[in-house]
């Protein structure tokens, strides 16, 4: 893992939560190549829409689920890649990864072990020839959480990957994961992910950028209250919740709620 050291590869941010114009413009500012999408409970349809949008020529926007599994309070957090239809949020893990199989996504775990919003090692060992690779390093971890993700990936064998996981502006483009071959679509991320690519993680260092680690980190108490999760999902009308209209009765042997 390098801080401020130089980069000619393949620049993707493999984790963000916002997508706008100033979004954009701090990514193609800090060299970025790629970002991948992933916002909080957004249909894929929405996710795919707002991706292809903000694409161009300097910059491609990859559509991704960082998708909810187990119930609230048990929750663990899978980030696919190349979903070629919706999956729903708070579905069964056996069930998620079952889905994420037939679709033949890209299967990334976010930041292991953080919290109680992760997946553990006896989890990933478990899965571990479905998933492609292991987050080492996101702003929101403290150094300890680094290491153990280091640990994680070292045990189980399984590639890496580091993202912002920027949700604040400020934050993308703090870290990003390189690779060697350049990339135009996603469906060319999908196959580097799938396939064990090589790459470098970088991020950046000094006093801004732990600034940064402290605002995400900061951000994160009020994204993760229950009263906010109770008024904005339990309800049944978010449109990825598994019992949403949308999905009809696709996912009812695996749904939580």
């Amino acid at each position: 893992m390098a801080g401020g050291a130089s980069d000619d590869g393949f620049r993707v941010d493999m984790h963000v939560k916002i997508l706008d114009d100033e979004v954009v413009r701090r990514a193609k500012a800090r060299g970025l190549d790629a970002l991948v999408y992933a916002p909080h409970f957004t249909r894929l349809p929405d996710i795919r829409e707002a991706a292809a949008r903000y694409s161009d020529d300097e910059l491609l926007v990859v559509p991704a689920r960082e998708l909810f599994t187990g119930d609230w309070r048990s929750r663990r957090h899978v980030l696919a890649v190349g979903l070629s239809d919706p999956v729903p949020d708070f579905l069964t893990l056996e069930g998620t990864m079952a889905e994420l199989r037939r679709q033949n996504a890209a299967v990334l775990v976010p930041h292991p072990e953080f919290l109680t919003v992760s997946l553990d090692i006896e989890q990933i060992r478990e899965y571990r020839e479905q998933i492609d690779a292991v987050e080492v390093y996101n702003p929101k971890h403290w150094k300890r959480d680094n290491r153990r993700a280091l640990e994680i990936a070292r045990d189980t064998g399984l590639p890496t990957f580091a993202s912002s996981y920027a949700h604040l502006p400020k934050t993308v483009g703090e870290v990003w994961t390189s690779f060697r071959e350049p990339m135009e679509s996603t469906e060319d991320l999908v196959t580097a992910l799938q396939a064990g690519a090589p790459r470098r993680i970088f991020h950046r260092e000094g006093l801004d950028h732990r600034l940064r680690k402290t605002a995400e980190f900061a951000h994160l108490f009020w994204e993760n209250t229950y009263k906010k999760f109770d008024r904005i999902y339990l309800q049944g009308t978010e449109p990825t919740h598994p019992g949403h209209i949308f999905y009809r009765d696709e996912f009812d042997d695996v749904r939580l709620y």
